[in-house]
């Protein structure tokens, strides 16, 4: 079956049209802990995410970084270079082991034309990353350090087996570059939800054991 095929943002497009598309689509292998994308190139190719974890951040020249988006298989990324040939605003790095299709403008651009329902689709996309990263402009701006980590833990959380935990390992620096925090101050909160028995970590995840408190 098309990889294609199988992601919600081409589900518009039929056989013929997936066919031809994928041919213009390169498959590639990424190990853990490989950039994709620096923050500054330029280039014009849509990332699709077949399996396997990635993170879009931004840092600066101190090497100080903050995380923008954790993304899964079904997700894409690089999608505005697409429309104003600028330099990548974000890198993006392998969290484990990846497979990504590789679909460059002008074949992208061709599909768009063939089907206009897929343009939309795309846009969809883009609207809801924009709400996203205008929640996390609205967190860092008004909420205290503890109510973004507390909001960052319930967002990467998820129900299983009657458990709510993290859907990804995450360590100390991790949550202080989401929240915009230092790894003390974290590490100082995430002790006091182990103390208080509100949280369990454990190796791979966090298990959130009871509703964390509404202040610090």
């Amino acid at each position: 079956m098309s990889y294609l095929a199988k992601l919600p943002l081409f589900s518009d497009l039929d056989p013929e049209q997936l066919q031809a598309l994928e041919k213009h689509t390169l498959l590639r292998s990424f190990p853990k802990n490989s950039v994709i994308i620096t923050e500054g190139d330029i280039s014009d190719s849509l990332y699709i995410i077949v399996s396997g974890h990635v993170r879009v951040f931004c840092s600066d020249e101190e090497g100080h970084e903050i995380t923008l988006n954790d993304l899964k298989a079904g997700d894409h990324f690089g999608e505005l270079a697409l429309f104003d040939d600028q330099q990548r605003s974000a890198s993006v790095i392998t969290t484990e082991a990846c497979r990504l299709l590789i679909l460059n403008k002008n074949s992208l651009l061709d599909a768009f034309r063939a089907c206009p329902d897929l343009a939309y689709q795309m846009f969809v996309h883009l609207a809801e990353r924009v709400r996203a990263l205008t929640n996390n402009v609205k967190s860092l701006a008004l909420m205290d350090v503890y109510g973004r980590v507390a909001n960052t833990l319930l967002e990467l959380s998820e129900t299983r087996d009657g458990q709510r935990v993290t859907r990804i390992p995450l360590t100390q620096q991790d949550i202080a570059n989401r929240v915009g925090a230092s790894r003390e101050m974290v590490s100082r909160i995430m002790k006091d939800l182990v103390i208080g028995g509100y949280i369990t970590v454990e190796k791979k995840k966090i298990v959130i054991n009871d509703n964390l408190p509404a202040r610090y």
